[in-house]
């Protein structure tokens, strides 16, 4: 089906990524996956390209309001180049900028944003802690403010904490305040917490089964003191934004499944056409056309809801019902579409050699991070009141 919701501009830009994608991060990928981190050189070339500030304003060095089309974009293309990606980029940009966007003050957009748009800043998202998962009530890490009251000492610990490895900033969901018996999300806050702070350190680099080429890392804190000039919004509100740019992160995670399922379709595709079996090419083989027509059909519908979903992100209109919706369906149908075109490829899809195995291992995550599909269900029933 005819998409849309692109115009010359955007093709324009695909045409740079491609560019991009194919000097710059395909050929050491797989260099990136074995390091288990991408150089954090490769920031500081996305940021010269323009592209890690999207949505700064020109003051602050970056290119003004700009619609998620272009994230999109930079989804897409990597996908399709060999299953590769920027690793550490959609965490820093897709997710953690809007923070930065929608609460700095003026005087902490001053400070951070130019750094940001330029690669000098990278920043990184800790929520998740041992034992809580998608329960972001039950956060323990504790900020308490000093008697003087010029600061914040944090102590407690993160865990599944991406690219924090190559961050210099870390906003990070503190409980400043107990919770009330009437209110278990009350008393949370957002503190920027810069990763060379005295007490801040690093756990062990988490070994997963995909997504190689960004690291995963735990967090620690030890009477880390960060100043009150570091809050994110209002004291006792992080809750309420975190639940606010979470549709975001989860249409994010969504246009990324999407664009990893059409490409597998498409290696697929290939495969089949050049590899044979009894004489004949695969793909000539009647069950390897029906796999594909269905997996074709089902990542159309994916790409139009995940179109959809940008449409109203553009607009300020993405619910957290919707992005729900759209999260599920697109993950839950790159999960299947991704299996069959690995089965398509018989024993060689199980080789790592082949792009068709790290977007099986990569996109299985999905479903999980930015909130299991369990906990999409909830969401879009609660919206249907039941």
């Amino acid at each position: 089906m005819k998409r849309t919701v692109y115009t010359e501009e955007h093709e324009a830009f695909r045409s740079v990524i491609r560019d991009f994608v194919a000097k710059e991060v395909t050929p050491y990928f797989a260099e990136w996956e074995a390091a288990r981190r991408t150089p954090r050189e490769l920031l500081h070339r996305l940021g010269t390209l323009g592209v890690l500030g999207f949505g700064i304003p020109e003051e602050y060095g970056g290119p003004g309001e700009t619609s998620f089309k272009y994230e999109a974009i930079i989804a897409e293309e990597t996908a399709a180049a060999a299953g590769v990606s920027f690793a550490h980029y959609t965490i820093n940009t897709s997710i953690a900028l809007p923070y930065l966007l929608s609460l700095a003050t003026e005087e902490q957009k001053s400070r951070w944003l130019p750094g940001v748009a330029s690669g000098e800043i990278c920043l990184c998202l800790a929520m998740t802690e041992p034992g809580s998962g998608s329960d972001l009530a039950g956060i323990r890490t504790k900020a308490e403010l000093s008697e003087d009251g010029t600061h914040y000492i944090l102590n407690g610990s993160k865990t599944f904490i991406t690219g924090a490895l190559n961050s210099e900033l870390c906003i990070v969901a503190v409980r400043t305040s107990p919770s009330t018996p009437g209110d278990r999300r009350a008393g949370l806050t957002l503190l920027v917490v810069p990763t060379c702070s005295d007490g801040f350190s690093y756990g062990k680099l988490l070994e997963k089964i995909g997504l190689h080429a960004r690291d995963t890392s735990e967090l620690h804190f030890t009477d880390v003191e960060v100043p009150v000039g570091n809050v994110l919004g209002e004291v006792g509100k992080g809750f309420s934004y975190l639940g606010r740019n979470l549709p975001r992160e989860r249409l994010s995670i969504a246009v990324n499944a999407v664009a990893a399922a059409a490409a597998a379709i498409r290696f697929a595709a290939e495969y089949v056409r050049d590899r044979t079996v009894f004489g004949k090419p695969v793909a000539a083989f009647q069950n390897t056309k029906s796999v594909l027509a269905e997996c074709a059909t089902e990542v159309t519908a994916a790409q139009a809801m995940a179109d959809r979903g940008i449409e109203l992100e553009d607009a300020d209109e993405l619910t957290a019902a919707d992005a729900a919706r759209i999260k599920l369906f697109c993950t839950e149908a790159a999960g299947r579409v991704i299996d069959k075109c690995l089965q398509l490829h018989g024993g060689y899809g199980y080789m790592t050699e082949y792009p068709i195995a790290r977007l099986y291992a990569d996109t299985r995550v999905s479903r999980i991070y930015g909130g299991t599909s369990e906990v999409m269900k909830t969401i879009i029933a609660k919206d249907m009141d039941l």
